[in-house]
């Protein structure tokens, strides 16, 4: 394999640092996390230096957002209206559209500055040092920073231009008394149309000197805004052209054919399992407008499009067979998650992949000789397990699991029995609607209030595919 290290930047001072298993988001300082960690790239660092780097940026960053208009997902047919009035505004919200930590009446451009650089202060930073638990504020009087003003999607250059003087202003003030030394201002991390803009500061002083050369360090990105920086002794380095390194990418039907496949003990089971495929994806396009309406409520409103962007996709692979080889269950898991790869995007894309692909190897890894509907049933078990571990919930986190588990060890116990299967999918996705806390997903971040009542639209997807492959 390909070795990497993990670098979770959690900048947004909007959440408690420890909120579930997902934690604070990561919004706008993730621009400068990879600018930083790019440049150390360049420079020759070793992946883990580059790691370190990364992660002492993200010890020293923070960012809070606001708008006046929430996001609403295109093609959806339901508008998200949570900001409706013209008068109020959302502090805290994230780039998805998630609800913030509070609404507020319109501030002007300064009592905005003044809010968000403040909650970014009090959230302040980890310690170095002796006692790295301690929390300390994020800059103090005298110290060096950078500012990023980030325009969510849809606000003017102007307005930018109004905030990011308020936000200089306010922070060269005596209240707070820093040297904004590199202002950059710009659509960074955009959130569609989002009317709104987020501010991250990065504290340069407490920070290594080797981070402040890799932040000016030279580069050919098309979209990189040029920063300003006051601070005229400081001297830039130029930075050489990176070079991509190619994806290598593997014939997986080649290889497919190269591989020993054991048999097929299931009758009728191509012909079968066709049938149950369209089936399955036909219902989950259909019931876009209702995914899309309950993930609005509890999520940021693109579960609808995700899933039935990936159900047309199967659909289009289904009816080519070199697409998608239903001949044999190892082909076609595999081919499944190559389908779910290339249409569906976020966490639940991911984790569908992650469960083909899982159900494939665990039918070519067993010691059987042939496959029965036991051993599709293990298959399935063994997919959700690896939704479980990669993904971190389980049953109880108010996510798909909650469907998927049931369904999963019903059908193992059953030796495959679709009716009760899909009963107990639906009655663990029906229980979502009561679950007035999440510790997972989008809904981690969601009150209970805003939870209770609506059941979670990854669940439902699981139900709707579990009954209508009851053929």
């Amino acid at each position: 394999g390909i070795n990497c290290q993990m670098v979770v930047v959690a900048d947004d001072c909007a959440l408690e640092r420890t909120k579930g298993i997902t934690g604070a988001r990561g919004v706008a300082g993730t621009v400068l996390v990879h600018k930083i960690a790019g440049a150390a790239a360049s420079k020759g660092k070793s992946l883990k230096e580059v790691a370190e780097i990364a992660k002492n940026v993200c010890g020293h960053i923070g960012t809070m957002g606001i708008a006046l208009d929430a996001v609403t997902v295109p093609g959806s047919k339901h508008v998200n209206d949570r900001l409706d009035d013209d008068n109020t505004i959302e502090i805290g919200l994230g780039i998805h559209g998630e609800a913030g930590m509070k609404q507020s009446s319109m501030m002007s451009a300064d009592e905005m500055a003044k809010e968000l650089i403040n909650s970014i202060q009090t959230y302040g930073k980890m310690m170095d040092g002796d006692d790295p638990q301690k929390i300390v504020p994020m800059f103090a009087q005298g110290d060096e920073v950078c500012v990023l003003i980030n325009n969510l999607g849809g606000t003017s250059n102007f307005e930018m231009s109004i905030l990011a003087n308020a936000c200089v202003s306010y922070l060269e003030s005596s209240t707070c008394n820093c040297t904004v030394t590199r202002v950059m201002v710009g659509s960074y991390m955009t959130s569609f149309d989002m009317h709104g803009a987020s501010i991250s500061i990065l504290n340069l002083s407490s920070a290594p000197t080797e981070l402040t050369s890799m932040l000016d360090a030279e580069t050919d990105a098309l979209s990189w805004t040029t920063c300003d920086i006051w601070d005229k002794s400081s001297s830039s380095s130029s930075r050489p052209s990176l070079t991509e390194i190619p994806e290598v990418v593997q014939d997986r039907k080649e290889s497919m054919n190269k591989i020993d496949l054991p048999t097929i003990a299931i009758p009728k089971y191509e012909s079968t399992v066709s049938n149950m495929i369209r089936a399955a994806a036909q219902a989950l396009a259909e019931a876009e407008p209702l995914l899309t309406k309950y993930d609005t409520i509890v999520g940021d409103g693109d579960c609808g499009i995700t899933m039935k962007r990936g159900a047309t996709e199967i659909l289009k692979r289904l009816d080519d067979t070199q697409d998608l080889n239903v001949a044999h269950p190892v082909s076609l898991f595999s081919c499944m998650a190559d389908a779910v790869s290339a249409s569906m995007g976020g966490t639940s894309g991911v984790l569908l992949e992650l469960m083909f692909r899982k159900m494939s190897t665990s039918l070519l890894r067993s010691s059987s000789e042939e496959i029965t509907m036991d051993s599709l049933c293990q298959a399935v078990q063994d997919g959700v397990d690896a939704v479980q571990l990669y993904g971190g919930a389980t049953a109880g986190s108010r996510t798909m699991l909650d469907a998927l588990i049931p369904y999963a060890k019903s059908l193992k116990n059953t030796k495959g029995n679709l009716v009760e299967a899909a009963q107990k999918a639906k009655e663990g996705a029906d229980s979502t609607a009561s679950m007035k806390t999440a510790s997972a997903g989008r809904s981690n971040y969601l009150s209970e209030e805003t939870l209770e009542g609506t059941p979670d639209p990854g669940a439902i997807a699981v139900s709707i595919v579990a009954e209508s492959i009851i053929l």
